[in-house]
């Protein structure tokens, strides 16, 4: 029966396996990921991490609504050791369907901040991403633009350009809002901001930045690294050209948000699994993730050129507790709104 259900697990999913270096007598020795992640340089990390710990990785890489509904199938026999997911309502849904399961490391209390960690210890955040704001300087005055309360502003008409309310980031960008605002404050800037888009709700964050160059739209609201990749020629040529006649602006304080990392409930090979979540919160494991992909490692700023002259950005006081605790009510606020 078990090996029935690994050759089924083999079967039904795209698995990446880093296997460099290992002992001969290390054999058994592996930790299987469910990743929402989906960055080839995190391959590089993995790899890293085998060399030095002898330690198999299986990588099964899936959208992050996709994985937890996977989990939620497979239940008890679940080949899932280590559950990696981007944004915080994502990582705090997954602990609150009991898909995670505590741990105890030192490394771990020592190496995620306050704020960016599970007070029962079943998630730790590994990267940060910063929502900021993008505009073109020949549509809207960008002085004006300071905050994301700002976009609610009528001199805006026609002029705002959003992700879908499907968006994860959208509706911990909401949560932020309520935390910080209240709820009367946030219903009146949804109002207001829904009120100035300028066209129909965007399936992702690089069509909105190329909708803002475009002159489609004057600003909108993205995840910062979208801007930064797009000014590498992560996307090609047309794409650089398009994010250089933009304006990156970073309310300050600004909202956070994190990629995470917990284990699986059922996980066969917790110690293992532990060993890699420890490894990817560590300094050099966070850097190792967040560098290549234009992300912000936990403790410091990327220091990549284009990254740094976005400028300094300081978090604001909300957790990431808070973020999943408000994440339906921010979603009904969204809805009720008119936030497709």
């Amino acid at each position: 029966m078990q090996n029935f259900k690994k050759l089924i697990y083999s079967v039904l999913t795209c698995t990446f396996l880093f296997n460099v270096n290992i002992p001969a007598n290390s054999s058994e020795k592996e930790v299987r990921v469910y990743s929402g992640r989906h960055y080839n340089t995190d391959r590089s990390v993995y790899k890293k991490f085998s060399e030095e710990t002898g330690i198999k990785v299986r990588l099964i890489e899936a959208a992050g609504i996709s994985l937890i509904e996977r989990l939620k199938r497979e239940g008890k026999n679940s080949q899932a050791d280590l559950i990696l997911l981007v944004d915080a309502a994502r990582i705090t849904n997954a602990a609150k369907a009991g898909l995670l399961q505590s741990v105890e490391s030192k490394s771990l209390e020592n190496d995620v901040p306050m704020g960016l960690k599970d007070k029962n210890k079943e998630w730790y955040a590994l990267t940060r991403r910063v929502r900021v704001m993008v505009a073109n300087p020949k549509v809207v005055d960008v002085s004006k633009i300071k905050d994301y309360t700002d976009l609610a502003d009528p001199s805006f008409k026609g002029k705002v350009c959003l992700r879908n309310r499907k968006s994860p980031y959208n509706q911990s960008l909401v949560a932020n809002q309520l935390v910080n605002k209240g709820e009367s404050k946030t219903k009146a800037w949804l109002s207001g901001m829904i009120a100035n888009v300028s066209q129909p709700f965007f399936p992702g964050d690089i069509a909105i930045i190329r909708a803002v160059s475009q002159k489609k739209c004057g600003v909108g609201i993205v995840n910062h690294y979208y801007v930064a990749r797009m000014l590498a020629g992560v996307n090609g040529r047309r794409d650089v050209l398009y994010s250089k006649r933009t304006s990156v602006i970073t309310p300050n304080p600004a909202h956070v948000n994190i990629s995470a990392g917990g284990v699986a409930k059922y996980a066969e090979n917790k110690a293992n699994a532990i060993k890699l979540l420890e490894y990817l919160a560590s300094p050099s494991g966070s850097k190792g993730l967040a560098a290549p992909t234009f992300e912000h490692p936990l403790k410091e700023v990327n220091q990549n050129p284009i990254v740094k002259n976005f400028g300094e950005f300081t978090p604001d006081k909300v957790t990431v507790d808070d973020l999943g605790v408000n994440n339906s009510l921010a979603i009904k606020l969204m809805r009720d709104a008119g936030w497709d």
